[in-house]
């Protein structure tokens, strides 16, 4: 079989796909300065019991055509499925976008699929359905399918649970299928939208790694497989609902783009490459991004007046830029199970509206932030009381209450445009620069297709009609982060708890796909409000520097050394946030897993900043060397550590000479032999800065 090879070259990388007489299938992913395939990687034999014409693994896999493996559409017409039968493929290209278009006439179906190569080398790959037919056709799966090389043995995975998010699991991908979904109706805690393929002992510098992340913010799956044929392939899509898309005749249904970075350097590049494409891609205009105060674990459901006006103060004191009042402010919130819907300013709390605190706010020198929940509604609410029908499941007997909440219906045009003019108003009649938007409960026994799309239409008309306010999405935390939402907000926050220690590993998980500056992370109370740990200043400071930096703490409990340290951290973030939020992330830098190293090199390597920390007791008194990789290995380098309170050492009779005085090293010297690790305690950190001087 004759097959046209398409070449797409851009940001240092080539993908090369080779059209049939279904859709293409995408053979190669690799260097701009490999040279090009001049033939289809995997076309081989026939085995003795397979189809006379294998299949072959296409971006839309049509399963009529012999695949046994996950397909990659399913539809149905009139109560039957339809086998579809496409004709020759016909497809565009400029060399570093491809469109692609397969049609049945007969069946009365048309598939189109879209390839481009964006920025920092990520392929981008989604595809479409059009009902070309004269009757309603019932889309069952429409999926992105990446086949990867055989080599790649092992899985990455990342989720856990509510306040444990971004745990990595690594898993031997034998013969078999795996996979990672959410029915939540968002991306969930349980499991994020991402799998990376890796070549077994890949780290962050070595070996072939594949990333896979779906673009999207409700029910999801991907589908790992090693079973069907001599080849690994990787299914992604969102996780559809019984009847949840029906297209009319001239309708059409598009996927969720598939991001695909791909690395022979270890993970590190591919997370680089992922960093840069969000980076690309997000509605993030203002720089620096101002340090946060956030009032939730200062002060909950307790809205007082003079404690807020003097929280105000204290954040202005030690260097808050943005002050963002949390849940509490509006009709009947003393708690959390009434108000949410009536999204209007509480005249019992606030008699004469939030003008006077947000003055306050904004004449200390600090924007004003305010938080929100539009998707959901409490029973005990005027809306609810109102509109009992705008609820998902308003029909059954007894209403699934989670978190004393209900879900709103937001594939309602009426519940979108009253949520909206709400909003809008609160918007229009205050200061408000920020709206950190949540997402508190799972969706039960619903698709969540219109909803997110509805979701998705409200943020974006609120942006368009409000483009001085900036969205942060939360969802309890880290449920609901992925690509799709960071086209429409700036931030995330990462996780309802701020515990240092747990904070380490939750971020670096989120760190495999979002940049640092994405990713809330926020100074708390000496004794976590989540877990009751204790942890000084400065372990809790060097947790949460790297990323977009906040406070969550009762400041008014604070004394006058606690607020003067605090200012002295916030100064180094705002030193050093140029370089944190633009450079290169590297993980994976010590082989011992109870030390935590986080290394962020600037775009032009003359400067780094490296987090340490370790993390508990392990049987050695002595670590191995701290390494510092990505900078110029030619050059020379000035090591320093950061002061960021008192440290906290080991017993030792004396501390190595570069943590006291400093050190000049090369390069090269930093990444292949490194410094003598520093004693460190269980739960206890130092930032290093690193400077080119010659």
């Amino acid at each position: 079989m004759t097959r046209d090879l398409v070449h797409l070259v851009s940001d240092g990388v080539r993908a090369t796909f080779a059209t049939t007489d279904g859709l293409p299938e995408l053979v190669h992913v690799g260097s701009s300065n490999d040279p090009a395939p001049g033939h289809v990687l995997f076309e081989g034999s026939i085995p003795p019991a397979g189809l006379d014409d294998p299949a072959a693994p296409s971006l839309v896999v049509d399963p009529g055509r012999g695949w046994f493996g996950q397909p990659g559409i399913v539809v149905s017409r009139g109560g039957s499925p339809v086998v579809l039968d496409p004709a020759s493929c016909t497809g565009e290209s400029d060399g570093t976008s491809a469109t692609f278009s397969v049609e049945d006439r007969a069946n009365g179906v048309r598939i189109d699929a879209g390839a481009a190569i964006g920025r920092g080398g990520v392929l981008v790959l989604s595809a479409n359905v059009v009902n070309t037919g004269t009757s309603d056709l019932k889309v069952h799966d429409l999926r992105i399918t990446v086949p990867v090389p055989e080599r790649l043995g092992t899985l990455l995975t990342y989720g856990g649970r509510h306040a444990m998010e971004f745990c990595e699991e690594r898993t031997t991908w034998g013969r078999s299928v795996q996979s990672v979904s959410s029915r939540r109706g968002r991306t969930s805690h349980q499991h994020a939208p991402t799998v990376v393929c890796v070549e077994p002992g890949t780290d962050g510098s070595r070996g072939g790694a594949w990333m896979v992340h779906l673009a999207w913010s409700g029910n999801f799956e991907i589908v790992c497989d090693s079973v069907t044929a001599d080849r690994r392939t990787v299914t992604a899509g969102e996780l559809l609902a019984p009847g949840e898309i029906v297209l009319a005749p001239g309708g059409s249904y598009s996927t969720p783009d598939v991001l695909v970075a791909v690395s022979d350097d270890g993970i590190d590049a591919a997370t680089a490459a992922m960093h840069a494409h969000l980076r690309s891609l997000s509605p993030a205009t203002r720089t620096p991004r101002p340090v946060v105060v956030n009032t939730w674990e200062a002060v909950y459901f307790d809205h007082d007046h003079e404690r807020l006006f003097e929280l105000a103060r204290r954040a202005a004191r030690v260097g808050a830029e943005r002050f963002v009042l949390d849940d509490g402010w509006f009709k009947g919130r003393r708690d959390d199970t009434a108000g949410l819907g009536d999204w209007t300013v509480d005249p019992d709390v606030w008699p004469d509206g939030l003008s006077s605190l947000a003055g306050h706010v904004t004449g200390l020198g600090m924007e004003f932030g305010i938080w929100v929940e539009p998707e959901m509604v409490n029973p005990d609410s005027d809306l609810h009381r109102a509109h009992p029908e705008w609820v998902l499941g308003a029909t059954r007997r007894v209403p699934l209450v989670g978190r004393n909440q209900l879900v709103l219906d937001m594939s309602r045009r009426d519940v979108r445009d009253h949520l909206f003019d709400r909003i809008s108003a609160l918007l229009s009649s205050l200061p408000v620069t920020y709206v950190k938007w949540d997402h508190n409960r799972d969706v039960v026994a619903h698709g969540s297709h219109a909803q997110t799309t509805g979701t998705y239409e409200l943020i974006d008309r609120l942006r368009a009609s409000h483009p001085g306010v900036e969205f942060e999405s939360c969802a309890s935390g880290g449920g609901r982060i992925d690509a799709g939402m960071a086209t429409r907000t700036v931030r995330f926050w990462t996780s309802d708890s701020i515990d240092a220690l747990d904070r380490l590993s939750i971020q670096r998980g989120a760190l495999r796909v979002v940049p640092p500056e994405m990713l809330g992370a926020h100074i708390g109370a000496p004794v976590c409000h989540t877990t009751g740990r204790r942890h000084p200043l400065a372990f809790r400071a060097l947790s949460a520097l790297p990323f977009w930096m906040g406070i969550e703490w009762d400041l008014l409990s604070a004394t006058d050394h606690d607020l003067d340290r605090l200012a002295e951290v916030v100064e180094v973030h705002k030193k050093h946030r140029a370089l944190l939020h633009s450079g290169t992330t590297h993980l994976d830098g010590h082989p011992d897993p109870l030390v935590h190293q986080h290394v962020v090199v600037s775009p032009t390597a003359d400067e780094a900043l490296v987090v340490v920390a370790r993390l508990g007791s392990g049987p050695r008194h002595v670590a191995a060397p701290l390494r510092i990789r990505g900078l110029d290995p030619t050059g020379t380098y000035r090591c320093s550590v950061v002061p960021l309170g008192p440290h906290r050492w080991a017993l030792h009779r004396g501390l190595p000479s570069w943590v006291v005085d400093g050190i000049e090293e090369t390069g090269a010297s930093l990444a292949r032999i490194g410094l003598p690790f520093p004693p460190l305690l269980p739960e206890s950190g130092i930032l290093v800065h690193v400077e080119r001087t010659r």
